[in-house]
């Protein structure tokens, strides 16, 4: 699979799932390493880059807790997660410190049109909407028709690989299909490639997701360079 990404936009858009930064309730030092390193590299070619960053084990383990000890509601449940994606919102740009924005934005509709800094990061806005969302919000409202979904699979499949031994890899798929597979609601918590409300944002808006395993830094640099890349091509 091969994109060019630079003919979208030179800002691209990217939604980190949490699980890349916190993946089992310890913070990962080694990906975020890597990660600043590959987006850094690609800086000097003249990109930029808007960073939203999910809850992860945080956000699960909080919400865990909550549930363990008294019954909460849905808006409980996802305000745990949104302070979650802040505090790794807040993680992400002070390892950026040095070439990011000096604010962490909470709400998609107050980010700059325009910014100086090379990064930009930003988390959970308020219940109902998941980070992808806030990314896809943020893609419209810079005018980039593509947002870079990081997780931990190498592509979509037709079927859950991991109850599925014949699950085949999808490398590319429309809105319209991939909206069937994911349904329309959202539930704080759930584990979907790019969730239901920002794939309906997507698909009404024009706006591509390109999902890949972040752990794979090579492969990101890959596809921003314009090479062929391992991923999925929802759009």
């Amino acid at each position: 699979m091969s994109v060019d990404v630079r003919r979208f936009v030179s800002t691209l858009v990217i939604s980190v799932g949490g699980s890349l930064v916190v993946p089992n309730g310890e913070i990962d030092t080694e990906f975020l390493k890597g990660f600043k390193k590959t987006l850094a590299s690609h800086i000097d070619n003249g990109w930029k880059f808007v960073i939203v960053v999910g809850g992860g084990g945080t956000a699960r383990s909080y919400q865990r807790a909550a549930k363990a000890v008294t019954h909460v509601t849905s808006d409980d449940l996802d305000w745990i997660g949104i302070h979650s994606t802040r505090l790794n919102g807040h993680l992400i740009r002070t390892i950026f410190r040095d070439i990011a924005h000096p604010v962490m934005y909470k709400d998609p509709t107050r980010v700059p049109s325009r910014f100086k800094e090379k990064v930009l990061v930003a988390a959970g806005w308020k219940p109902g909407w998941s980070t992808d969302y806030v990314a896809t919000r943020i893609a419209k409202r810079l005018g980039a028709k593509m947002v870079l979904n990081l997780s931990n699979i190498d592509y979509l499949c037709d079927k859950d690989p991991n109850k599925h031994k014949d699950a085949k890899p999808i490398c590319e798929i429309s809105w319209k299909d991939f909206r069937k597979m994911v349904g329309n609601t959202w539930d704080p918590g759930m584990n979907v490639p790019f969730d239901p409300v920002a794939s309906r944002l997507a698909h009404n808006s024009g706006i591509q997701a390109v999902l890949l395993n972040g752990k794979n830094l090579q492969n990101i640099g890959k596809l921003l360079d314009g090479e062929s890349f391992i991923g999925t091509v929802v759009g």
